[in-house]
């Protein structure tokens, strides 16, 4: 007992109590390699262990033996050689030989600790969670989580029956993180946090914030990744990715929510994994003509009814689709294939799950401690504190790991106007003004110039565009100016104006003209994108054939009349997935798209058209380079509410390819309807939604028509399909 004494001598009985009852906040004080009065005394705490002894690393020499110093599993013993050790431990069942992980040092670096605390270490996800690696030649997991007003930290996981008494880590000092190196342990490894809040009460053990991978919903243990890099094959498609995403470029976009695009209902049900989207989501996309495929939140999220926008794993790809290098290999399959991956981002809010985010230390860190700020009534979720550098930094440092670690295309950034506003969906009262006073959230603005300088800056090329359904002014201009400096805007105002006018029967709709033509007021006033989204099939809403009036025939003619209306106006394109084939169903995330529908040649001609607008769409650069320009579109005329005609020029400026495209509105087929035109000659029909191979009656214009001039004028005498958009290719880039 005397060399347990003195292995002890300096260490307190309740220091030793605090740590056997996992409430010590510093077990390096303790446990591992220390001097004693000029002697080497190691500390081992191993609950339900018989014996432990020490061995030489080099060669496995038993170097010392540690005897119990407390009951409860505290090993301590004089060890005479020197160098670095294993401990052999003697289970009642079994021999264990291990490291310890108590005798390895420092882990982070204080350059990663002051970056932390600034709020400007942007790749977190090789920082803090969980990195497997090898310290000091020994191979293991270096685990690392910022929790400051914790009393005591221990990572917990199979590899230590959950006990949090086993692991506890190491407190780095003013930064609030915690670390540990646990040996022999790697990739596939389940683990959780078991924390002890500043009252002493032990939480519910946490999932890691910054995990890269996590178990598939509804279990909830984070997963340690692989730390290999993924060997990427998208060198060319980086290179020209600013090309490709320039505001003169086709951006046409399909929207996917991943686990029902398609299930496989031999199987029960199922959902494709990343790979077999690889082989089916992928060939169908660029078949039909889209440039940039965009999924609903694939961020970890607890409740899949909630579609990802209740994300709590800001850095891990949900385990339903697979592991995180199964959607690398997606991404670069895209890519091989001419198709950018945009993803849905939500860093507004976070759901209440006891083993989230919410009060994870104990406190309300992550969240504002005021429910006026940081709970969300109408979602039940809590508001990230913005305000708080920590916070700012772990929410930008996600963006980036998708955008770096991924090689993401573009983030879509979901609810941005509930950020801008600190009275959103809420009455008087029931929220906190800014510091002048006001109504604008100023911790948000900062926020998203920071977040969109610091992508910019980092991933040149790469997008960020808001989901932004207000007025709030500059969304989409530079920073430098004052703007919030996003790269693109859902155009919301459009799609609302459209849709009403759409749904409402022919014969009214010249009372409503300018629902349609409403956009070209503020049009330039951003860079839009205009979205037909999954937020317009759901609630009772009705998918996008229902909204359509009439009978079928004339429901399938409105809605192919309105896609052709759409692609043709300025603006980049999204539509999501069941849009194109005319599903009848409204979106059920838990059901697959009725794919046979496609049997039918109404639905299958509406996918064909699709595909077809898309391909005009890029290959005419009237359509696609102009949709920030206002000398690209040019109203072909007076308005025509009375017949509800539409009719516009898409253009090059000064002298270039120009596109008439002319829309009408009603089932009245139109002949001789005149557009005054700026040149004579002809004018090739390049494409007609009523034709029959897309399901229409095929009245057009045999091709094309003749301008007739007089006088200097010149002009068209069409025929004008019934609920049909018509457009037209000049003479000057078509010729004959």
């Amino acid at each position: 007992m005397t060399a347990v004494r003195d292995a002890m001598a300096g260490i307190g009985h309740d220091a030793v109590t605090a740590l056997v009852e996992g409430r010590h906040g510093d077990p390096f004080a303790i446990l591992g390699d220390h001097r004693v009065g000029g002697e080497r005394v190691i500390r081992a705490f191993m609950p339900g262990a018989r014996g432990v002894d020490v061995l030489a690393r080099e060669d496995g020499s038993r170097i010392g033996t540690l005897e119990m110093a407390h009951p409860a599993g505290l090993f301590a013993g004089p060890v005479a050689a020197a160098g670095p050790y294993r401990l052999r431990v003697r289970w009642p069942d079994a021999v264990q030989d291990t490291e310890d992980p108590y005798s390895f040092g420092l882990l982070l670096g204080d350059l990663d600790l002051h970056l932390i605390g600034q709020g400007t270490h942007y790749q977190l996800g090789r920082c803090l969670g969980a990195q497997a690696m090898s310290c000091e030649g020994v191979v293991g997991v270096r685990f690392a989580v910022w929790a400051p007003n914790a009393r005591r930290v221990s990572v917990v996981g199979d590899f230590n029956s959950w006990d949090g008494r086993r692991l506890p880590m190491r407190l780095r000092g003013s930064a609030g993180v915690w670390e540990l190196f646990v040996p022999g342990i790697g990739p596939g490894t389940r683990y959780k946090y078991e924390i002890v809040g500043p009252a002493g009460n032990v939480l519910p053990q946490k999932a890691d914030p910054v995990a890269r991978a996590a178990e598939a919903a509804p279990a909830t243990a984070s997963i340690v990744a692989r730390s290999e890099p993924f060997p990427w094959t998208d060198g060319d498609w980086k290179a020209a990715r600013a090309h490709r995403q320039a505001l003169d470029a086709p951006i046409s976009v399909y929207e996917v929510h991943a686990g029902s695009w398609l299930k496989l209902m031999e199987e029960g049900g199922r959902n494709l994994d990343w790979r077999e989207l690889v082989d089916r989501l992928v060939p169908y996309v660029a078949a039909l003509g889209f440039t940039h495929i965009e999924f609903m939140p694939i961020m970890e999220h607890p409740f899949g009814g909630s579609w990802g926008y209740q994300t709590l794993g800001l850095f891990a790809p949900t385990g339903r689709y697979g592991a995180p290098e199964d959607f690398a290999y997606f991404v670069d399959r895209c890519h091989a294939s001419g198709i950018g991956v945009i993803l849905d981002w939500v860093p507004a809010h976070f759901p209440t799950d006891a083993w989230g985010l919410a009060q994870f230390d104990g406190t309300p860190l992550y969240e504002h401690a005021d429910p006026r700020e940081g709970f969300h009534q109408d979602w039940n979720t809590l508001i990230f504190n913005l305000g708080r550098n920590e916070v700012k930094g772990f929410v930008i440092a996600s963006a980036m790991e998708w955008l770096e670690r991924y090689h993401v295309d573009a983030l879509r950034v979901d609810a941005v106007a509930s950020m801008l506003y600190r009275d959103y969906s809420r009455k008087a009262g029931e929220w906190v003004p800014n510091k002048f006073g006001g109504r604008e959230n100023l911790e948000s603005v900062e926020f998203f110039r920071h977040l969109n300088s610091m992508v910019h800056q980092r991933e040149p090329g790469a997008l960020v565009i808001a989901e932004e359904s207000t007025a709030w002014p500059g969304v989409t201009a530079p920073v430098e100016q004052g703007g919030l400096g996003f790269d693109m805007k859902w155009n919301m105002g459009w799609m609302h104006d459209t849709l009403q006018y759409m749904e409402k029967e022919p014969v009214y709709r010249r009372f409503d003209h300018h629902l349609m033509t409403f956009g070209m007021v503020y049009a330039y006033s951003e860079h839009f994108m205009l979205p037909l989204s999954h937020d317009e099939v759901v609630h009772g809403k009705g998918s996008m054939i229902r909204k359509m009036p009439g009978d079928d025939w004339q429901k399938f003619a409105n809605l192919r009349a309105y896609y052709g209306f759409m692609w043709m106006f300025p603006g980049k394109k999204l539509l999501f997935m069941g849009g194109e084939i005319g599903q009848w169903r409204e979106w059920n995330h838990d059901a697959s798209l009725d794919w046979d529908l496609l049997d039918n040649p109404h639905h299958s001609g509406l996918q064909r058209l699709v595909g077809d607008l898309n391909r005009l769409y890029a290959a005419e650069p009237a359509v696609h380079a102009t949709d920030s320009d206002p000398e690209g579109f040019r109203w072909a005329g007076p308005e025509d509410a009375e017949n509800s005609v539409f009719a516009f020029f898409r253009q090059i400026p000064h002298g270039g390819e120009r596109l008439l495209v002319v829309s009408n509105m009603t089932p009245v087929p139109r002949t001789g309807y005149r557009v005054d035109v700026p040149e004579a000659g002809y004018w090739r029909e390049v494409l007609n939604t009523d034709a029959g191979g897309y399901g229409g009656g095929n009245l057009g214009n045999g091709g094309g028509a003749e301008a007739e001039s007089a006088d200097g004028t010149a002009w068209l005498r069409l025929t004008l399909p019934p609920l049909a958009t018509i457009v037209l290719k000049g003479p000057s880039a078509a010729g004959r």
